[in-house]
């Protein structure tokens, strides 16, 4: 996975957009491997939550965007995908989908062979291609909307404790409105919306210490409250850096942007093992404040990890 660790995690911790522009030529979108942990987990929320990882605010017509992803995908990754305006083509994991239509290619390289076209024709015509990317690609996906800054579409299937059937359609202020001493971001909404949706490409980076090893973290389906181990065992494998890196794909003429979403997590002890990872992320974390402390669920363990922190 591409998470900037060095970038990302830094103190004093301060809440901020962290946008930087992208390399020219630089990737967007990671190809799945069949059977990998990103796979599976999309299957299993899109074969039984599509309805709260599919969503879109009434009337959005996504189509311009949905082109111009396939369009990328199929530039940035041409060995593993296909697009000619109307099918497109997984052709590692061999599923199609023309105007709405399934159409299963070759045998799937793990399970029974055919969990992706099965999954697919789940979903309703309109949502298989969307489904199509992101059974194939690592990344969730969105649709922000300068003209209004709103996000009125999106397919995620990984949230990062927090609900998408909640949020479509909303303002960018009242998406982000529970983020602990996040005022001057969301004052700064609208002009944010502009700038990810121009001409030039954008990435950041977003990172957590928790005790939740699944991709998947819908707060619906995740155990509360947080930490139920003795924050003494902060040690133990039960600590995780879950990581997030964000880009935006602009719409040129159309004040829109794809957002992509690539959600990773790691054992924390792996991620902070070398090159005095474990002084940064200390540093950052005793910096925090008490409300982004609770907003990030670590109040309980902050000075169990720090002393943990501290003997690596």
């Amino acid at each position: 996975m591409s998470f900037d660790f060095d970038a990302a995690v830094q103190a004093p911790f301060r809440m901020q957009p962290g946008l930087r522009r992208l390399a020219a030529g630089a990737p967007q979108l990671t190809p799945v491997a069949a059977g990998s942990r990103h796979q599976r987990e999309k299957l299993a929320v899109l074969s039984a939550f599509a309805d709260q990882a599919l969503v879109a605010r009434p009337g959005f017509d996504p189509a311009p965007a949905l082109a111009a992803l396939c369009g990328q995908a199929a530039a940035e990754h041409p060995d593993h995908f296909a697009w000619d305006g109307r099918a497109a083509t997984a052709t590692r994991l061999g599923v199609r989908v023309v105007d709405g239509e399934v159409q299963h290619l070759a045998g799937g390289t793990f399970g029974l062979g055919d969990e992706l076209p099965r999954c697919l024709a789940l979903q309703a015509p309109a949502w298989r291609l969307p489904a199509l990317l992101a059974l194939t690609f690592v990344e969730d996906l969105a649709i922000v909307d300068a003209t209004d800054a709103s996000v009125p579409w999106m397919a995620v299937a990984l949230p990062s404790h927090w609900a998408p059937e909640d949020k479509v359609g909303l303002h960018f202020a009242q998406v982000h409105a529970p983020v602990a001493d996040a005022e001057r971001v969301r004052q700064a909404g609208q002009a944010l919306m502009r700038l990810v949706s121009g001409p030039e490409r954008w990435e950041r980076f977003v990172w957590n210490v928790t005790d939740h090893p699944r991709l998947h973290a819908h707060p619906r389906r995740v155990p509360s409250p947080r930490w139920q181990h003795e924050p003494g065992t902060i040690g133990l494998p039960r600590a995780w850096l879950r990581s997030e890196r964000q880009t935006f794909i602009p719409l040129p003429g159309r004040a829109q942007s794809v957002f992509t979403i690539a959600v990773d997590v790691q054992p924390l002890a792996d991620v902070i093992d070398s090159h005095g990872r474990a002084q940064r992320l200390a540093e950052a974390v005793a910096s925090m404040s008490p409300e982004v402390l609770a907003y990030r669920g670590l109040t309980s363990v902050r000075d169990a990890l720090l002393d943990w922190l501290a003997t690596r």
